[in-house]
């Protein structure tokens, strides 16, 4: 299986970008990770992009906040499909992050999640990973139903606790003003 290439622009991107390696940890996709910069290690970016596809990635995911121009360089060098996670920073709380990474020239795609949004990343990695591992498949779509199975279990609580309750206040209700029914 190819691996996943997780690019941070700093390692202060780390608590954020962590929630990527939970997920694909969990989906059993294997993964290598590097902090490089593409305003202070522009040469050390380029060539990891440039040589990710020879180093058997089948995707890039690039974390940055600020200018967040990172997952731009990591496109530019490479035809590897690239996800950009912008990270959100305490001066414009992530806005400047996210349009950075959105607004990509013509010919330079990067998918882009939502602001601190490394669990979609590494989901839509495995996602495109999975379009060639059968296996990868199953285990999404088994990671689905989990998430799936855990919403219905709350629905479930929630449903016994305050249905119930309403449903008795309609019975009493109705047994305390009992109309004719014509």
């Amino acid at each position: 299986m190819k691996r996943v290439g997780i690019i941070m622009g700093s390692d202060s991107d780390l608590p954020v970008v962590e929630k990527a390696f939970d997920v694909l940890d969990e989906l059993k996709v294997p993964f290598e990770v590097h902090v490089l910069s593409a305003h202070r290690t522009p040469a050390e970016a380029a060539a990891f992009a440039k040589g990710a596809k020879d180093d058997e990635i089948g995707v890039i995911i690039a974390a940055a906040g600020k200018a967040a121009h990172l997952a731009g360089a990591m496109a530019a060098n490479t035809t590897l499909p690239v996800i950009g996670i912008p990270v959100k920073s305490s001066t414009l709380d992530g806005l400047d992050a996210l349009l950075a990474t959105v607004q990509m020239p013509s010919g330079m795609p990067v998918a882009t999640v939502a602001i601190d949004g490394a669990a979609n990343a590494g989901i839509l990695a495995a996602q495109i990973l999975a379009l060639g591992d059968e296996g990868l498949a199953q285990r999404l779509t088994d990671y689905r139903q989990k998430a799936s199975d855990k919403v219905l279990a709350k629905n479930a609580a929630i449903e016994e606790k305050y249905n119930k309750k309403a449903q008795a206040m309609t019975q009493a209700e109705e047994a305390e003003n009992p109309q004719d029914v014509y």
